[in-house]
């Protein structure tokens, strides 16, 4: 049987909980989070369930674990983790053919959750910043430097390397080599992207099997079958890093699909009105004020169902 969207969607969600409740960083607030994310939709508990059930499938994890989860029983906090971590580590994400490349992501050597920021420094001096959603496999050697960017967006900054190796940012759809710079990349299921700040960077892709050099100031987008034109940065290349999207005369729908990576949940547009034209700077770290700013500032409506379902509409129309 199939899975569709809203259930793929609830499975991801899921699996982003087992890593963030089996992560070093876990607190009560999180376990808390848990519980209202788990109450709140019925998908959820069905994708929890799911993932239980493929454990007991695996590795024969009793039963009677998944339960008290399911019934919001008041355990520990202790209890609860070492429950998630038994599950993950006895298989039980890939027990899903499909999910493959999301346990990937799970079990990267740097990621980020939904929202948020971090900052790593790298064994050769160089930094890296994650911006939310994202994780990376980090592969050093005595030859190479290599960052595989699995999903997500990072800004690279390189250091000088004694050994002269390589630096590089592999994506699913090309190479990026960096010649002593500082640039950001974003990969996602449609494409991606690069815009480079200082110096310069190669894109190689081998579907296109051409090369585009990248300077400071500029930015290329590419997929599997084709690099693209290289532009111009404009003021809204990299302004995460600050706390913010920048958007200049650009259309609802796209401002809140960006906005959307920075919150847990849904947030939909109404068709009717995805090509308004807005323009402004919006804050990533408080998503509910950004939505503030466009409904006063646009005389838009904003609809929250719940902390996790929002539509954005014009007060003259209606979602169905």
């Amino acid at each position: 049987m199939s899975l569709s969207p809203a259930e793929l969607k609830a499975i991801g969600a899921a699996a982003r909980w087992y890593a963030r409740l089996r992560s070093d960083i876990a607190t009560d607030a999180d376990l808390a989070a848990w519980k209202d994310w788990l109450a709140c939709d019925p998908d959820h508990r069905q994708a929890w369930q799911r993932m239980l059930d493929v454990g007991e499938q695996m590795a024969s994890v009793p039963g009677s674990l998944a339960a008290p989860a399911l019934r919001g029983a008041d355990r520990s906090r202790r209890q609860v983790l070492r429950s998630v971590l038994v599950l993950v580590s006895a298989g039980s994400l890939g027990g899903l053919g499909w999910y493959s490349e999301t346990s990937r992501n799970l079990f990267a050597d740097f990621r980020t959750a939904v929202g948020e920021r971090r900052e790593f420094r790298l064994a050769d001096g160089s930094a890296l910043l994650l911006n939310t959603d994202t994780s990376v496999n980090l592969r050093f050697d005595g030859r190479h430097r290599v960052l595989d960017l699995l999903r997500g967006e990072i800004r690279v900054t390189t250091a000088v390397d004694p050994l002269q190796r390589p630096f590089k940012v592999l994506t699913r759809h090309a190479e990026v080599l960096a010649l002593g710079t500082r640039f950001i990349v974003r990969c996602d299921e449609q494409g991606a992207g690069v815009a480079v700040i200082e110096k310069a960077v190669e894109v190689r892709s081998a579907g296109a099997g051409s090369t585009v050099r990248v300077e400071a100031g500029q930015s290329l987008d590419f997929d599997g079958r084709s690099l693209g034109v290289v532009r111009r940065n404009d003021a809204s290349v990299g302004a995460w890093q600050q706390g913010s999207i920048i958007a200049i005369n650009r259309p609802l729908a796209e401002l809140l699909d960006d906005l959307s990576r920075y919150r847990p949940g849904v947030l939909r547009c109404d068709p009717r009105i995805a090509q308004l034209k807005v323009s402004g700077a919006f804050p990533i770290d408080d998503t509910d004020l950004a939505l503030a700013a466009l409904e006063s500032g646009f005389a838009l409506q904003v609809t929250r169902y719940s902390r996790y379902w929002v539509d954005v509409s014009s007060p003259a129309t209606t979602l169905s």
